[in-house]
């Protein structure tokens, strides 16, 4: 059973941040490490740096002849089954690392002319040049090597959907890239059916990904033969002559795979020693993209049947105090669907200034295109996070929840929001109040009503690409230029 019917969420997976997995069996993703060094939201770069401090911390040792103490960082690498991610068909199995895998990994790392030469600097790098390790084993290290940023993002998500957790609970193994060590506490964790729970965001998983040793090989290195052959006329050369007169030369990929270079792993390792700069461009290979994959929703009721459920559901909400909550969750449902994976890790009731002060729901930027990129890029404007005030009131809005909203806004943590109430009989005035604040140099503050998210599902369900994007992106000039 799925953990959003197990706690009666009433939410589709296109509604939650998180993998909504099922506790019986493993989904077929997996955490990548490489997708993880591509993201620019906060809980990322933050997991991303706690990988790549464990993986320094590896090599260092390795490279230093500590191969004791560099056995023991693999000791902790355990078959991690909290996350339900992997590729067992019926009961979850943690198919991942052992101990013998633990003991083959790390002797075939510490044996490596890879890691000793320096082609290896980050953990996905051993999928391309050591054997024996695949997406499964790096995800499994991966997903051991960051439990602490997956307990804390559980945590945030179970407090989001009013989830209990259990207290005092060993949270198990975790790097910690401030003392470059191990480390195991007690803190509140995800416990169901006597079973300790991770929830993984569902932006950095993946099914398949294009880092991997073939497509390094196929696509890199046998292009750069293909060029090199040409260049120095070898015997793959070909020739086909056009009905014109005119010839073409050729090298085929098959030609060198058969009789030039065949692929192992070997064969890569020297190639990549001899030309560094072609695995460098493979890294930086911008058609390497994360996109969801079909599995998470598959078992899901149809977009339109999802949309025509979260209008309906906006709708009979009653306003007021009494349903704050319930409004709350029904927005971030619906900003989940309408933002992911430009916004994402949203958590409610963020407490600042020492718990003075709450903010409704944050999300976490991670935005590479579009308006939400271009928010620092483009106008200079703050957004690590952006900022959500949710407004159940049967009034409208006016000065003091702007100003209780600019009011929230910092350098650290950003300084645009939405705020987003029932209805603004004035949107005129309000906007007016919004350029002021803008004026000011207090932050951007955009108002959403229930009539605008409403037509924005509906375009969704239309198939109308991009229309959120406008709606914002026109009131934001609105405020700018009033």
């Amino acid at each position: 059973m799925k953990i959003s019917k197990i706690f009666r969420l009433n939410k589709t997976q296109l509604e939650l941040d998180f993998i909504d997995i099922d506790l019986g069996k493993d989904i077929p993703l997996f955490i990548d490490p490489y997708y993880l060094g591509k993201r620019v939201d906060l809980w990322s770069i933050n997991a991303n740096r706690t990988v790549r401090d464990f993986f320094q911390t590896f090599i260092d040792q390795v490279r230093a002849g500590n191969h004791v103490q560099a056995k023991e960082l693999f000791l902790y690498l355990h078959e991690p089954n909290e996350t339900r991610l992997g590729l067992s068909r019926k009961e979850p199995m943690g198919k991942g690392i052992g101990t013998i895998d633990a003991e083959k990994i790390f002797k075939s790392l510490s044996q490596s002319k890879a890691v000793k030469t320096g082609l290896i600097q980050d953990i996905e790098d051993c999928r391309i040049f050591i054997e024996g390790i695949d997406r499964d084993k790096v995800s499994d290290m991966t997903t051991n090597i960051i439990k602490q940023h997956l307990i804390e993002y559980t945590q945030s998500q179970c407090k989001l959907w009013g989830i209990p957790l259990t207290s005092n609970i060993q949270s198990g193994d975790f790097w910690d890239k401030v003392t470059h060590s191990w480390d195991n506490i007690l803190t509140d964790m995800l416990v169901v059916r006597g079973e300790k729970i991770l929830l993984v965001p569902k932006s950095v998983v993946s099914f398949k990904t294009d880092y991997t040793p073939q497509q390094y090989y196929r696509h890199f290195v046998l292009n750069f033969l293909q060029n090199e052959h040409l260049r120095l006329h070898t015997h793959l050369v070909q020739k086909h002559e056009y009905k014109n007169g005119e010839t073409r030369e050729f090298v085929t990929k098959k030609s060198i795979m058969e009789r030039d270079s065949p692929y192992s792993k070997e064969f890569v390792i020297s190639f990549t020693q001899k030309h560094p700069e072609i695995f460098r461009n493979f890294k930086k290979n911008p058609t390497i993209k994360l996109k969801p994959h079909k599995t998470l929703y598959t078992s899901e009721p149809k977009l339109v049947e999802i949309i025509d459920h979260l209008v309906k559901e906006l709708k009979n909400i009653p306003s007021g105090p009494e349903n704050a909550t319930k409004y709350h969750r029904a927005i971030t449902g619906i900003l989940e669907l309408i933002f992911h994976p430009q916004l994402t890790s949203p958590q409610i009731e963020k407490e600042i200034n020492d718990g003075r002060k709450r903010i409704d729901i944050t999300f976490d930027n991670a935005a590479t295109f579009g308006f939400f990129h271009y928010l620092p890029t483009t106008h200079g404007i703050t957004s690590i996070f952006i900022l959500v005030e949710c407004k159940n009131y049967s009034r409208d809005i006016n000065n003091p929840e702007l100003d209780q909203m600019a009011g929230r806004f910092s350098p650290n943590r950003g300084k645009f929001g939405f705020v987003v109430c029932r209805k603004i009989d004035n949107l005129k005035l309000f906007i007016q109040g919004c350029n002021d604040t803008y004026k000011e140099n207090r932050g951007v503050i955009i108002p959403l009503v229930d009539d605008d998210l409403i037509n924005i599902l509906e375009n969704i369900k239309n198939g109308v690409a991009g229309f959120a994007e406008n709606l914002i992106k026109d009131r934001f000039r609105e405020i700018a230029i009033n």
